[in-house]
């Protein structure tokens, strides 16, 4: 249960989705009952049929920003920046007039400290420290960055999306179809994918039926994407990421626990950022800060009864999360029948549903 082993899968190649569905509720969804050990096939627009009134989805409403730059060493060598932590960044700027935070450098050589990255004319960015791989980069133009950042910056895919890295019409499309439809802070530098499924028709047909939303930020890190290195997952150190529970959406939660409702969280970030914050009896304080929850086999849910995810990267954290919330062998079963189904793995692919 605590090998790394323990969460291998095999996967072909050509069922990692390269491209969301035309209608992203056309997605297909399997639907796993936890207490019967059953799992049925359906398709993701068929959510509020498979939904109980008075349900309580949680929505993580984190908007990826387009953190990837391009630029220059004073050389002329190709150097490829990407924001790690934009919210650090805003702050920053917010207090000193000047955008500054650690970066992922992809170059020829690491940058040294002091050395300048050129982005245009007036942008340019000073590392001023490097440390384990990372630099820590102060960025010129003082709020002329931020709009610079949304004109010119790129979407960080993840590197199993194959896209030409400078394609501007894949590009374009991304920028849209890489949001979830309740998009609205600013932060994240992945998508929190099990979201990409909604669409406004979708989210309002569940109203009808009855089904509250509750909106929490967390913005997705690059941590994400590292992979796990150890074999006994419990040495993992996992990323931290910011995350906000507004008071409302505390209230609604809190209200649907005591309620003995159920508290259905869209992806594994909203699951992360309710089990942070919730206490024994699965209620939550509002508030900010950094979440460095890591769930694996072993952890007991308070807060989250039911959950919505996509389908994870083998050895991955993601993939202990939701075998934490079932059971590792048959959700190691569940993802060898999304295989033998047809299903369409990672971001852009298909959907899970575990009650």
């Amino acid at each position: 249960m605590y090998l790394l082993s323990d969460y291998d899968y095999q996967l072909p190649e050509d069922r990692i989705a390269q491209q969301p569905c035309d209608n992203r509720s056309d997605a297909r969804l399997m639907r796993i009952q936890k207490d019967a050990f059953a799992i049925s096939h359906h398709q993701f627009s068929d959510l509020p049929d498979i939904l109980q009134t008075g349900d309580l989805l949680v929505v993580n409403n984190t908007r990826v920003i387009p953190a990837r730059l391009l630029g220059k060493k004073s050389t002329g060598g190709r150097v490829e920046v990407l924001l790690i932590d934009y919210a650090v960044g805003i702050k920053h700027l917010e207090k000193t007039g000047s955008f500054q935070c650690q970066c992922l450098v992809r170059a020829s050589k690491m940058p040294k400290t002091g050395s300048v990255i050129y982005f245009t004319d007036r942008i340019t960015g000073q590392v001023q420290a490097v440390e384990s791989g990372i630099c820590e980069i102060c960025f010129s133009g003082g709020k002329k960055f931020i709009d610079y950042i949304k004109t010119a910056g790129h979407l960080p895919l993840p590197p199993y999306i194959k896209r030409s890295r400078d394609t501007a019409d894949l590009s374009a499309m991304d920028r849209e179809s890489y949001q979830t439809v309740y998009a609205q802070t600013d932060g994240a530098v992945a998508a929190p994918t099990a979201g990409l499924h909604f669409t406004r028709p979708l989210m309002a047909q569940l109203a009808q039926k009855g089904i509250d939303t509750a909106h929490i930020t967390l913005h997705v890190g690059y941590g994400t994407f590292v992979p796990v290195r150890v074999e006994d997952i419990r040495e993992h150190q996992i990323h931290s990421e910011h995350f906000s529970l507004p008071p409302e959406a505390a209230q609604k939660i809190n209200k649907a626990k005591d309620q003995k409702r159920r508290v259905v969280a869209v992806g594994t970030t909203s699951v992360r950022t309710l089990e942070f914050l919730s206490d024994d009896q699965g209620r939550v304080t509002p508030g900010t800060g950094m979440c460095d929850l890591y769930i694996y086999p072993g952890y007991r849910y308070r807060c989250v009864d039911a959950m919505i995810t996509n389908f994870h990267l083998p050895k991955s954290t993601l993939l202990m999360l939701v075998a934490a919330f079932y059971d590792r062998e048959q959700m190691l079963h569940a993802y060898e029948t999304a295989v033998a189904h047809d299903y369409r793995f990672f971001s852009y692919g298909d959907a899970m549903f575990i009650e």
